[in-house]
C-alpha cells in the first residue's frame, strides 16, 4: 500500500534524474558545436586568404608551381572543412535521435505521473472528512502503524503541492527540449547546405588544379628553368644562414660577445609546441624533402623552414625572447631577420621592411617587420635552427594558432 502511494515520487525521481543527464548531454553537445565553429571559422579563414592570393595576384608573374601549391593547400582546407561538416552532421544526427527518445520518455513519465497523481487527489478528495481519518488511525494494528497513517495525512497537503509544482516543472522542460530539438534539426539543415555549397567549391578548385597540372606539362622547359633559379636562391639562403649562425657561435666560443644566454637557451627548450606563430595565415610549404606534384621524380629543394600565405601587409612577430644577430637581403627572399635565443635561432624571411636593427633585445610578440609580396605571393619564410641544426618549425608552434 505505502509503496503504491509513493510509486508517484519514483516517477518524478525518474524526473530529474533524466532532467540531470539531459543537461550534461546537451552542455557536451553545446561544447562540441562551438568548437566545431571555432575549426570551421579557422578553415574558411585559410581559404579566404589563399582565395584573396589568387584573386588579386591572377594578373601579376606567378610560377605555375606556386599558383598550383596555393590551389592545392586550398583544396586541402576544403576538405578538412567538408569532414568537419560530415562529422558535424552525423553528431546533430545522433543527437536529435536521443532528444527525440527523451522527450518520448519524459512525455510517458509525465502521463504516468499525471494519473498517478489524479489518484492521489480523488482519495485525498474521499478521505476530506475529519472523521475517516480519526476512524482509520485508530483501526490501525499498532502505535507504529497509527503513526505513519497520521504522518501521510497530516503531509498530504504538502505532497500534492510538491508533485503538481514536479508536473508543472517538467512541462516545462519538455517544452525547452522540443523546442531545442527543432533548433538542432534546423542548424543541421544549415549545415548540410554550408556543406553543398563547399563541394561545388571544392570541385571547381580541383578542375583549377588540373589545368595548372596539364599547363606545366605541356611546358616543361619553363618548369625546369623556374626551379633552377629556385634552387639558386634556396642554396644560397641555406648557406648564409648557416654562415650567419656558425659566426654567432663562433663569436661566442672567442669571447668577441657575452656569454650564451644559457637560462633563455633552456626556457626557449622547455617551450616546444607552445611557441607563438610569428604571423597568422596558412602554411603553404613544409618542412623537410619533397617532390614535385606533377613531375614525381623531380626533387624540389629541401625546405629548411615552412612558408605561411598572410594577408598583405601582414606584421611578424617574434616567437620568443631573445637577441637580433643580424639583418640581410637574399634574393627572392628580400630582408631576413635573424634573431638568437641561447643555442636557438629563429628566421624570418620575405620582409618588405624591419623595425629592428641588430644588437637590439626582442620579447615574444614583438614586431619585427612586415611581410613582402614577391612574384605576386605574399609569404613569410620562417626558419627555426638548434645551433647549426635545421628544425621543423610546426613541431615548435603551438597547435591552434
Amino acid at each position: 500500500m505505502i509503496y503504491r502511494r509513493h510509486l508517484p515520487l519514483l516517477y518524478v525521481a525518474f524526473i530529474v534524474v533524466a532532467v540531470f543527464l539531459s543537461g550534461i548531454l546537451f552542455e557536451a553537445s553545446a561544447q562540441d558545436i562551438r568548437e566545431h565553429e571555432q575549426r570551421k571559422a579557422r578553415l574558411e579563414k585559410d581559404i579566404e586568404l589563399i582565395d584573396r592570393q589568387l584573386s588579386e595576384n591572377e594578373s601579376r608573374s606567378r610560377s605555375m608551381l606556386s599558383s598550383l601549391t596555393l590551389i592545392r593547400t586550398q583544396i586541402a582546407s576544403r576538405n578538412a572543412l567538408i569532414t568537419e561538416s560530415n562529422r558535424m552532421i552525423r553528431k546533430y544526427s545522433d543527437g536529435i535521435y536521443l532528444s527525440q527518445l527523451q522527450i518520448n520518455r519524459l512525455d510517458e513519465r509525465i502521463d504516468t505521473l499525471t494519473v498517478h497523481f489524479g489518484k492521489l487527489v480523488k482519495s485525498a478528495y474521499k478521505n476530506r472528512d475529519a472523521k475517516v481519518w480519526y476512524m482509520y488511525i485508530l483501526a490501525s494494528d499498532n502505535l507504529g502503524q497509527a503513526f505513519r497513517r497520521y504522518s501521510y495525512f497530516k503531509n498530504l497537503s504538502s505532497e500534492l503541492q510538491d508533485q503538481a509544482e514536479e508536473i508543472r516543472a517538467a512541462k516545462e522542460e519538455l517544452q525547452q527540449k522540443k523546442a531545442g530539438l527543432q533548433k538542432m534539426k534546423a542548424d543541421a539543415e544549415k549545415v548540410k547546405k554550408q556543406r553543398e555549397r563547399e563541394l561545388r567549391n571544392l570541385h571547381d578548385e580541383e578542375e583549377n588544379a588540373e589545368k595548372i597540372v596539364s599547363s606545366l606539362k605541356r611546358d616543361r622547359r619553363k618548369y625546369e628553368k623556374e626551379l633552377a633559379s629556385k634552387r639558386k636562391e634556396v642554396n644560397a639562403l641555406n648557406k648564409e644562414i648557416e654562415r650567419l649562425i656558425a659566426e654567432a657561435m663562433k663569436a661566442e666560443d672567442k669571447g668577441k660577445e657575452a656569454e650564451v644566454d644559457y637560462a633563455l637557451d633552456a626556457e626557449f627548450s622547455k617551450n616546444k609546441g607552445k611557441l607563438p606563430w610569428p604571423v597568422d595565415g596558412v602554411v603553404v610549404d613544409r618542412f623537410g624533402q619533397h617532390y614535385h606534384p606533377v613531375f614525381k621524380t623531380v626533387k624540389l629543394p629541401f625546405n629548411n623552414g615552412i612558408s605561411i600565405a598572410v594577408s598583405r601587409n601582414a606584421r611578424v612577430k617574434a616567437v620568443f625572447d631573445g637577441v637580433v644577430k643580424q639583418i640581410v637581403v637574399m634574393p627572392g627572399y628580400n630582408q631576413c631577420v635573424l634573431v638568437q635565443h641561447g643555442n636557438w635561432f629563429s628566421f624570418y624571411c620575405k620582409l618588405q621592411n624591419t623595425v629592428v636593427k641588430a644588437g637590439d633585445k626582442v620579447r615574444t610578440g614583438q614586431v619585427i617587420g612586415i611581410v613582402d609580396t614577391i612574384n605576386g605571393d605574399t609569404q613569410l619564410h620562417f626558419q627555426i635552427w638548434q645551433k647549426q641544426t635545421p628544425q621543423n618549425p610546426e613541431l615548435w608552434l603551438r597547435k591552434n594558432k
